[in-house]
């Protein structure tokens, strides 16, 4: 009836079965895209910025491998799974934006492609609350999936796409 794996034979949601899928290495990566006003930005130093809550940065990195765990608890079909990895970087781009790159990985029978855009979100997320204080014109810009790996078909789009 529906090509969307999410959707059953009558139209109804459905969990995808993954039992008869074969074990293989996955790995994703999710991108989320920050701008940063300069009245924030010019509190960066040393690679991060202090607030009042803390450092910024090593905090979202925090929140967003902690989100990535809990997926399947979040979205409502998701698969829960046991991450192998998940690894969150944090940069500044020529523009002045902060560009966060969320990289996930495990042996399993689904991908994580799900984790890496809810670590990348949740970091994003993350990172407004903290600055939130300084500045609402803060704009997350966008999330979208950079890369997987595993499964029945591979993913890659330029990163600077």
């Amino acid at each position: 009836m529906s090509d969307l794996t999410h959707i059953d034979n009558k139209g109804r949601a459905n969990m995808v079965d993954v039992s008869e899928k074969a074990v293989t290495k996955r790995t994703a990566t999710a991108r989320s895209i920050v701008y940063l006003p300069d009245v924030i930005m010019q509190q960066l130093t040393g690679g991060d910025i202090q607030t009042k809550k803390g450092a910024v940065f090593q905090t979202a990195i925090i929140a967003g491998i902690m989100a990535a765990k809990k997926t399947g608890e979040l979205i409502p079909l998701c698969h829960p799974l046991g991450l192998d990895n998940c690894n969150i970087d944090i940069q500044v781009n020529d523009e002045d934006e902060v560009v966060i790159l969320c990289t996930t990985t495990i042996t399993a029978k689904t991908g994580i492609e799900m984790e890496a855009l809810v670590g990348a979100s949740v970091a994003a997320l993350t990172i407004y609350d903290m600055c939130k204080a300084m500045s609402h014109d803060i704009v997350i810009k966008e999330t979208k999936l950079i890369e997987k790996t595993g499964g029945k078909s591979d993913f890659r789009r330029d990163y600077q796409d």
